[in-house]
């Protein structure tokens, strides 16, 4: 996996909750995680999912993601090829359940009043670094626990590569 992302900019508010991120109409009826993408953030801005691309960041105010501990929140962002989330704060579930799906949750609340929507930044999660137009920004870089969780896809194929590993050596 690079440690880097560079992407273009959406930018959203505080207290963005998970049935906005991922519309609970549709927690019992779609399974599919491709699937999934298409209604992320459908209650937020419209034109997201038709307009995301891969490695694109969301910005946003305090407490992204909280709510219900839902899974697709986190997945339907993902799929949709957001590269990573930097926030002022995160949920504490939601931040969890970015480990679990390989997307970067990234505090950082100095970088979020002075980036601009639409804007193309530059996140190196190795060195704890964020460049955008108005400077650079620094994070404290994930511990190397979770940068491998990240590095195998989630913790899900984090844990089938362990257990491979495992077998073969008997």
């Amino acid at each position: 996996m690079t440690t880097k992302i560079k992407g273009r900019v959406w930018k959203y508010g505080d207290d963005v909750n998970t049935d906005v991120i991922f519309p609970g109409k549709y927690t019992y009826t779609v399974s599919d995680p491709a699937e999934m993408a298409q209604y992320a953030l459908e209650d937020l801005d419209l034109n997201f999912a038709a307009q995301v691309q891969p490695g694109d960041v969301i910005i946003a105010g305090k407490n992204w993601g909280n709510g219900s501990s839902r899974e697709q929140a986190v997945t339907c962002l993902k799929q949709a090829g957001v590269g990573a989330i930097v926030a002022k704060s995160f949920a504490r579930i939601y931040s969890r359940n970015c480990i679990n799906g390989a997307l970067p949750a990234i505090p950082c609340a100095g970088a979020v009043d002075a980036i601009q929507h639409g804007e193309v930044i530059e996140i190196d999660l190795a060195a704890g670094s964020l460049v955008c137009a108005a400077g650079i920004f620094t994070f404290p870089p994930f511990p190397p626990n979770v940068m491998t969780i990240i590095a195998a896809g989630g913790l899900i194929e984090y844990t089938r590569q362990k257990l491979a590993e495992r077998n073969a050596h008997g």
